[in-house]
């Protein structure tokens, strides 16, 4: 397979499973209380999807980076993930509840293969010398899936109802199948003998990784914290569009605003010959997400959509920048579980920003965005009191260096 082919290969197969990821919450939502007449049933499904993913994480990581093959198992958890969103969409009217829930745990713990485990393969389809530029076209693929996954989803969900959305987006994930299984395998010498280390001890040797790595454990935490307020920004939307725009569901143009600029923010990322170095844009992108949620709490249009277009250009180079120092500062052989683990991390912080939110904003919307901009500052904090210790030990890496 030549480089160029197999990075749109990559490219289309990556935009086609997150698509169909972010439409599964959405419709899941929508399907959940459409099938079983409950109010919360959607919320619980989605729930139950992102708090698995903490634990699925670690552990794909772990076998992605043993397999001779990683291509071929990412496909095997894409098409167990499109199974579990089937079993979901079929159980909520013939099984107990309770039951439909585990089935959506089960379906979160493969979750991370869409994100981190994908992206972890990069550097075997990326020509040499342009990983750069194939970390912002990989970030692009999460920001167009904001983009178009939920619009999609209410798409479906009003043309063909609630299961519909939910069986178009086990139909995106399908199509990315062929891509995933013709990944190609890493380069490894004949005479490397395959591992001999337990699993328990490949998934410690990973976490001790993440952890000990200074560069990569400041990327890591400055991600995490960041994704608190993330998820406690978007909790706001639909209030924010409620309150500023006229209607709750004016909310969704704010995420559908933010998704549109970080997918040109990272566009130009992608163009520019010599990218600013990928620590120096975490810093600034925690930077610019402590003045988004502040700028949405002044309560006037015109300052809540700038904010959504600031958010969106803080988190799109704010991915790319994160997948630029993973790449770096992985092992080659925990690659996979760095990136996975990450992922889940991500996941868990984004799902305890929104969980915290909700009863935030519901009692005082300003506080609830105030409180989003607290964690991105807390984030810019970690980083720069983590930067101190971890320049008085190495010098960082030249500019544009990955």
């Amino acid at each position: 397979m030549s480089g160029r082919y197999a990075m749109r290969c990559y490219l289309g197969g990556a935009a086609a499973a997150r698509t169909g990821d972010e439409m599964s919450g959405p419709a899941l939502l929508l399907a959940g209380p459409a099938l079983t007449g409950s109010a919360t049933s959607g919320s619980s499904l989605l729930a139950g999807v992102m708090v698995a993913a903490a634990l699925g994480g670690p552990l794909f990581g772990v076998l992605l980076d043993r397999s001779a093959r990683p291509g071929r198992l990412l496909a095997a958890a894409l098409a167990l993930y499109a199974a579990a969103l089937t079993a979901i969409l079929l159980a909520l009217e013939r099984l107990p509840f309770a039951l439909t829930v585990l089935l959506a745990v089960g379906a979160g713990l493969l979750g991370p293969a869409l994100s981190g485990g994908w992206t972890s393969q990069l550097p075997r389809v990326a020509p040499p010398g342009t990983l750069p530029r194939a970390n912002a076209l990989d970030a692009m693929t999460f920001s167009l899936a904001a983009l178009v996954g939920p619009a999609l989803a209410g798409a479906a969900a009003g043309a063909l109802g609630a299961p519909a959305a939910v069986a178009v987006s086990i139909a995106l994930i399908g199509l990315a199948l062929p891509a995933a299984w013709a990944l190609p395998a890493p380069e490894r010498p004949v005479s490397t003998p395959p591992p001999t280390s337990s699993v328990r001890a490949d998934l410690t040797a990973g976490l001790r990784v993440v952890a000990r790595n200074r560069r990569l454990a400041r990327a890591t935490a400055t991600s995490v914290i960041s994704c608190v307020g993330q998820g406690a920004l978007l909790i706001c939307c639909p209030p924010l569009g409620a309150a500023v725009l006229g209607g709750a569901d004016r909310g969704a143009l704010l995420m559908s605003a933010t998704a549109a600029s970080a997918l040109v923010a990272n566009a130009a990322l992608a163009r520019h010959p010599r990218p600013p170095r990928p620590d120096t844009v975490l810093l600034g992108g925690a930077l610019l997400l402590v003045l988004a949620p502040l700028l949405s709490a002044i309560g006037h249009p015109a300052p809540v959509i700038a904010a959504a277009l600031l958010t969106g250009a803080a988190e799109g180079p704010l991915l790319t920048a994160l997948f630029a120092v993973r790449h770096r500062e992985a092992p080659e052989r925990l690659r996979g579980q760095v990136f996975t683990t990450g992922a889940s991390l991500k996941i868990t912080g984004f799902a305890l920003g929104a969980a915290l939110a909700g009863p935030l904003a519901a009692w005082s919307l300003p506080g609830a965005l105030v409180a989003a901009a607290g964690c991105a500052g807390l984030a810019a904090l970690v980083f720069v009191c983590w930067s101190n210790s971890t320049e008085a030990t190495a010098p960082l890496p030249p500019p544009g260096a990955v």
